[in-house]
């Protein structure tokens, strides 16, 4: 994919998903938020690619519920980075700057609501969760700071009655990362369809940092819909790999072995130095020097000095 940004929306963007995190995660399985009712904010970010690695260490996507009139945005906090410890300041400032647009625009200010995924498989989120437990305050003036809290939710420690709440592709994903927190070497067995499968791929790329799931996306991806079928993808292109790199190995050796038997001719007299180099495409101080290098006649080197 080269050095360029990638257009495509990531998966939290779709009404669907949104509304099923929201619902599962806030509203405890309540079906409160119908896709229907949210539309986007103009914050956003997307996915990055360098050098064909999916990365990019926080994304947020922002909607606004019609229906309560509240503002409400998810922050995704990468697997690959270690757990921020200054993130409740970073949601502080992301939800003052809402506040602030909401001002600009002029209009009576709406709720905002942010919340944090952790997708982590090593360990819960074991940072502060508020502006208080990051400041040393004097105990006299405590009272006087004002303190500020996210809520955060730890993707792969959900329990089992809190997957089975999930409607959207999110359920798919979040199962993969409880069950990767469960077993480091899991192989994706989830049969249920996915609906978005570009998106799901490149989460799970840039969460897991492991860009084999988004390259799958370079093959037939009309073929992928299940999680099963991600990893039947993935152990072909590992046989395929094999291969390719039996061959390469094969090819190699190969040469080699081409090499030492001229070597070996050109020591016992039976070819010219001028013939072998032609062979190799190299010129006779080339190929001399690889011959000695590599060991070979040195009976033909005491010969050649004595003549």
């Amino acid at each position: 994919m080269g050095q360029k940004d990638l257009s495509e929306k990531i998966l939290a963007d779709y009404n669907d998903v949104f509304a099923d995190i929201v619902n599962v995660l806030v509203l405890e399985g309540r079906q409160r938020i119908d896709p229907d009712d949210l539309t986007a904010t103009a914050v956003h970010s997307q996915y990055k690619a360098d050098d064909g690695v999916l990365h990019e260490q926080e994304r947020d996507v922002s909607k606004y519920w019609e229906k309560q009139k509240i503002h409400m945005s998810l922050f995704g906090i990468e697997n690959q980075t270690d757990i921020e410890k200054n993130m409740p300041f970073r949601v502080i400032g992301y939800d003052g700057a809402a506040y602030r647009q909401q001002l600009l625009q002029k209009r009576k200010p709406v709720p905002v609501i942010t919340l944090v995924l952790h997708f982590g498989t090593k360990e819960r989120w074991n940072e502060p969760c508020s502006i208080k437990e990051l400041l040393d305050i004097p105990g006299d003036l405590d009272k006087y700071v004002s303190d500020y809290s996210m809520h955060v939710f730890d993707i792969a420690w959900l329990t089992d009655e809190q997957l089975a709440m999930f409607e959207s592709d999110f359920g798919i994903v979040a199962n993969f990362f409880v069950q990767k927190r469960k077993n480091k070497d899991y192989v994706p067995d989830d049969k249920r369809i996915i609906q978005h499968v570009d998106e799901v791929l490149k989460l799970l790329s840039v969460m897991t940092g492991d860009n084999r799931y988004a390259s799958i996306l370079s093959f037939e991806k009309e073929e992928v819909i299940t999680m099963c079928d991600v990893a039947e993808r993935l152990e072909q292109r590992g046989i395929m790999r094999g291969i390719e790199q039996g061959i390469e190995q094969g090819i190699e050796r190969g040469v080699q072995m081409g090499k030492m038997h001229l070597y070996r001719l050109v020591a016992s007299g039976k070819l010219s130095v001028l013939d072998a180099s032609q062979e190799l495409e190299q010129t006779e101080e080339e190929f001399l020097d690889d011959m000695r290098k590599a060991g070979y006649g040195q009976e033909y080197w005491k010969e050649r000095k004595n003549k």
